[in-house]
């Protein structure tokens, strides 16, 4: 399989939001109930840059698997160096490490960002990306216990941080 990353533009929004979309009803990456659309994700979108804090979609043999971004970790200039990733998947295309992939290129592109962290927002009960953040030394740096009422149960996140 052949894999490239390029910057996401506008017109990719409505596949980034279909993506996501497809990561609600599994109650593993994301604390949305219901599926959201793209006139809601314009906002977020937009906080976006090529320069600090860019989204990349990932494409697997010239079609588009998924997306990975780094947003700002917060508004404050001391955080400035620190980012908060998030790797998603079309469901095609899950299970096929393309989560190292997609981590592998973002360590590359950190020097040209002026990024020196990361930290990931992960279900506790979310096993696969906690072994993938793990694996690529992610350490846990914050355990919040049963913060999201998800279905009638409680989920603990927890804050890995590299």
């Amino acid at each position: 399989m052949n894999i490239e990353f390029r910057y996401a533009t506008h017109d990719d929004l409505p596949a980034i939001t279909a993506i996501y979309n497809q990561a609600i009803p599994t109650r593993q990456s994301t604390v949305d109930l219901e599926p959201v659309t793209v006139a809601s994700k314009e906002a977020w979108f937009a906080a976006f840059n090529h320069t600090s804090h860019p989204i990349w979609l990932l494409l697997a043999d010239g079609e588009i698997a998924g997306w990975v971004s780094l947003q700002q970790f917060s508004e404050r200039y001391a955080y400035h160096k620190t980012a908060e990733i998030s790797i998603y998947f079309d469901h095609n295309y899950q299970h096929k490490h393309l989560g190292q992939a997609a981590l592998d290129f973002v360590f590359e592109q950190l020097p040209t960002l002026d990024l020196d962290t990361i930290v990931a927002d992960v279900f506790h009960h979310n096993t696969p990306s906690q072994r993938l953040f793990t694996r690529n030394g992610f350490e846990l740096w914050g355990h919040l216990p049963r913060v999201a009422l998800m279905d009638g149960q409680r989920r603990d996140l927890d804050i890995l941080g590299r």
